[in-house]
């Protein structure tokens, strides 16, 4: 049994404002008031529990984390040359959903723009933060 909300989903950690190579995809999930990261090859980004991370959604989107001392910048999709998800972090991902009823999260769906031309990266990121705000964190809404 689960303690507060589940969420899930890969997004890509902004390393560099200017190179696409170095934003990455990491498979974020929020359970059991834990906060993880974990990159391509499974390797654990930050483990934190979710009451330790603050941080703000700005308004392109960008979900600021801050964690440990360290900012780290989240987007809901990566550049054109961004590498892709890893077969592994796409397995993790069904694993998680399988696990767990998909309740819905009371937001309405993307805008038009977001869904049209960003494949609703805007939406995943406000999700994000709205389930981090529901979770206790320190992320501003």
């Amino acid at each position: 049994m689960t303690n507060g909300p589940a969420h899930a989903s890969i997004v890509y950690w902004r390393k560099s404002l200017w190179n696409g190579l170095r934003c990455v995809p990491v498979l974020l999930t929020l359970e059991q008031g834990w906060l993880r990261a974990r990159d391509r090859v499974g390797a654990e980004v930050f483990v934190v529990p979710v009451g330790q991370v603050g941080g703000r959604l700005t308004r392109l989107r960008t979900l600021l984390l801050d964690v440990d001392g360290r900012r780290y910048a989240l987007v809901g999709r990566g550049a054109s040359i961004s590498p892709d998800p890893s077969r592994e972090q796409q397995q993790a991902l069904a694993a998680f959903r399988a696990d767990r009823a998909a309740a819905p999260d009371g937001t309405e769906g993307p805008g038009f723009l977001d869904a049209m031309f960003n494949e609703r990266a805007g939406w995943n990121m406000r999700g994000w933060r709205d389930a981090l705000v529901a979770a206790g964190s320190g992320v501003r809404r």
